[in-house]
């Protein structure tokens, strides 16, 4: 017979060790798959290290990739503390990268100064847009955001498909679907020469930090973590649980959306249907692994990032399927939750009582 207890308490050395554990144990069970397609563990590993840190430009291609994952991630964070649940942050990337597109390709022109603020706001705005929908259906009919969240991306993904194909094609595009090019005033500034790295990234951590302090210090982030913990309890204590979520819904989607900004203003400087490889996805992974905290999700962006670039850097050394970067960061978030759930209960085995 199995009993599970709860543990009264969780350390802070526990909440902080577990991600750091699971991502060890992680990388030592993909040796598993390593050694099966015959690629020595060590070299491989090694390999993976330098893909990341064995040089500026490899160093910098990995913080331009934990770019859209912070602002995702955060976007999944701030929404889970809430108890809603925004698995919708690839269709939001869509909407802020759309609207970016729309203001920053010629509609308004004027300087850097008030064209980057402003591609920021409208991305930021249709993001939260984006979200506000399946929050609003969630309070008023009871409409399960998951399920609303989810398939308004599959939405979202066509309409952008629509749009490039429509009025936002670039006529010089020589008939690929894509839109025009967003103007220079509108385009985040490099932050080293002859890299891509970009200023979203500075925007991106600093959107982290005000992102902590709000959620820990306001007492705006006081509603939204008693909303999550129990909102019955926080209705009965005078919160507005239903104003509460459809602010969260609107912070979340419009987190999302700056990803899209970044990733079209930062890095592409125009619009594809392919602009996201499931950032918005990926984000909700990087969430988990940061424990729902929004300086812990720049560290897990960090790590998925790295994971990613180094894998690709051991693919084409070694010929390993870059595919091992996936398996990778499922196992450290399979890992994660499992160390979490051992973390806040107690398993005992009982021998069942004979009769």
């Amino acid at each position: 017979m199995i009993e599970i207890i709860s543990r009264s308490t969780q350390s802070r050395l526990t909440s902080i060790g577990i991600p750091v554990a699971s991502a060890g144990v992680a990388l030592l069970l993909a040796a598993i798959p390593l050694i099966a397609a015959g690629a020595p563990v060590l070299s491989a590993y090694g390999q993976m290290f330098l893909g990341v840190f064995g040089s500026v430009f490899t160093f910098t291609e990995m913080l331009t990739r934990a770019t859209p994952l912070i602002f995702t991630g955060l976007a999944a964070a701030v929404a889970f503390r809430a108890k809603l649940w925004n698995i919708g942050g690839e269709g939001q990337l869509y909407l802020g990268a759309l609207a970016a597109v729309w203001i920053g390709t010629g509609m308004i022109d004027g300087p850097p100064a008030l064209m980057i603020p402003l591609v920021l706001l409208a991305g930021a705005m249709a993001g939260g847009l984006g979200m506000v929908g399946p929050a609003v259906l969630k309070t008023r009919f009871g409409a399960d955001e998951v399920v609303t969240s989810l398939l308004l991306n599959f939405i979202i993904l066509i309409f952008v498909q629509m749009m490039l194909e429509g009025p936002f094609k670039d006529p010089m595009g020589l008939g690929w679907p894509q839109s025009e090019p967003i103007i220079d005033a509108a385009i985040l500034p490099q932050l080293m020469e002859r890299m891509r790295l970009h200023a979203g990234f500075l925007l991106a951590l600093g959107t982290a930090l005000i992102a902590s302090v709000i959620m820990t210090l306001t007492v705006w982030g006081f509603r939204v973590r008693a909303v999550g913990e129990n909102a019955a309890a926080a209705r009965h204590a005078g919160i507005r649980v239903n104003r509460t979520y459809l602010a969260v819904a609107f912070a979340s989607g419009g987190l999302a959306g700056l990803a899209g900004v970044s990733e079209v203003a930062g890095l592409k400087g125009y619009l594809t249907a392919d602009l996201s490889p499931g950032f918005g996805y990926t984000g909700i992974v990087v969430a988990m692994l940061a424990g729902l905290s929004p300086t812990g999700v720049v560290i897990a962006a960090l790590f998925v990032a790295s994971v990613f670039v180094g894998a690709d850097s051991m693919s084409r050394a070694m010929g390993v399927s870059s595919f091992l970067a996936d398996l990778i960061v499922s196992m450290s978030l399979i890992c994660v939750l499992l160390g979490g759930f051992f973390s806040r209960f107690h398993v005992r085995i009982k021998a069942r009582a004979v009769s």
